[in-house]
């Protein structure tokens, strides 16, 4: 070996003895970063672990806070409910009795017409009044009291005209020769009251608001026009789920101030077994609402009139304040009576195909009023007529005031 070979050499042995010792630090920090690295996913497993017990924990403790909560304010909701229902109970006692104490007035004052017309006043407020108290009390579970009589399909209209205040707006067209029955009348008359209530406060007040009444080939429909502006399609949508409710309807729900029309003619719709719809448009612009009355609620029994002695027939006046509107009523509130119209007795056979009897109607149940208006009439022959009208209106409302099941 040379003497330039041995420093070349030795180079050669401290370049590998670096390499050597780079190679095994290199190693060696592998190693502990795989260590390190393992120590990392080990964590991170057991963290995943407690995310997976705490969500499984959290969802437990949500559904047991929902579930409670429910719970909370379904006892909430009965509790008002029940304080409502108790209330409005007593309310109602207090309107029947004040409803009593005004007709016995009518008789009593009925020869002054300035007293008389005092007390159409307080009769139509307390109308109205009873009409909101039966309103919650549904709502509530409560009921609308006992009927004993069948009442006509045009009374049963005339009674739920003489609930609102915008009575002298409202014109009831068309005739059947069927009654509801006895258990229906003041359900059918309260809802269709409440549909001309929204009918005449959400359109202009000189419009009218008609009343149709059609027969169909499963029952009998009313129908209410009005020449409002509509409804959304939200607003039918919401109105469609109270008229069909699915579920209890809760009180708290309704808004402030509370919109009691609907939600009280869907409790009554379901529980006495008819239809009702606000989702069509009338001819002239505004909303549809129809009440379909099925044959299990119509007869063909004629409601006999109340017997009204001759002294006090011209107090016998129906609750209709006089009313000052600028605007004037679209039509006579008082048109003259038409006559009678027979029925016309039908010649098929008295059977359907299937062996049902058909109904037959040997008179018919209640006169339309003309639409013409009549000559100017004394007081005394419009007192009469009074009397008239709220014999009419009357038989569609009257009933006992002893409470009875809620579900009649």
């Amino acid at each position: 070996m040379t003497f330039a070979q041995g420093p070349l050499l030795w180079a050669l042995v401290v370049v590998a003895l670096v390499a050597v010792g780079a190679v095994l630090r290199a190693r060696k920090t592998n190693i502990g970063l795989r260590r390190q690295n393992a120590e990392l996913h080990q964590q991170r497993d057991m963290l995943q672990r407690q995310r997976d017990e705490l969500h499984v924990v959290h969802t437990g403790l949500a559904h047991q806070h929902s579930a409670e909560l429910a719970e909370v304010r379904k006892d909430a909701e009965e509790e008002t409910k029940a304080v409502l229902k108790a209330a409005v109970r007593t309310l109602q006692g207090l309107a029947d009795e004040q409803q009593v104490v005004i007709e016995n007035a009518q008789k009593k004052y009925g020869n002054d017409p300035g007293m008389l017309a005092d007390l159409m006043a307080i009769d139509h407020a307390n109308s109205q009044f009873g009409r909101r108290a039966q309103g919650i009390a549904v709502l509530c579970g409560g009921w609308l009291g006992r009927r004993e009589t069948v009442a006509s399909v045009f009374d049963v209209a005339r009674s739920a005209q003489g609930r609102i205040r915008q009575f002298d707006r409202v014109r009831v067209n068309g005739q059947v020769n069927f009654s509801v029955v006895s258990k229906a009348v003041e359900p059918v008359a309260v809802v269709l009251a409440e549909l001309l209530a929204n009918a005449t406060n959400y359109s202009a007040p000189g419009t009218p608001v008609e009343i149709n009444i059609q027969a169909v080939p499963t029952g009998v429909c009313l129908i209410v026009d009005d020449a409002g502006l509509g409804m959304g399609q939200e607003e039918k949508d919401r109105a469609a789920a109270l008229l069909a409710p699915q579920a209890a309807i809760s009180v708290s729900s309704l808004g402030i101030p509370p919109q009691f029309g609907f939600a009280v003619s869907g409790v009554l719709a379901a529980r006495y077994g008819f239809k009702v719809s606000v989702d069509s448009v009338s001819p002239y612009g505004g909303v549809r609402a129809v009440v379909l009355l099925p044959d299990e609620l119509l007869t063909g029994d004629v409601p006999s009139p109340p017997p009204v002695a001759v002294g006090h027939r011209d107090a016998d006046v129906a609750a209709l304040p006089r009313r000052q509107a600028p605007a004037p009523s679209p039509t006579p509130l008082f048109p003259p009576a038409a006559q009678p119209v027979p029925a016309p007795q039908p010649t098929g056979p008295a059977t359907t195909a299937g062996g049902l009897p058909k109904r037959r109607r040997k008179s018919p149940v209640s006169v339309v009023p003309s639409a013409e208006p009549g000559p100017v009439r004394s007081n005394e022959e419009t007192a009469s007529r009074l009397g008239a009208f709220q014999r009419g209106t009357r038989s569609g409302r009257d009933m006992t005031t002893t409470e009875g099941p809620e579900f009649q």
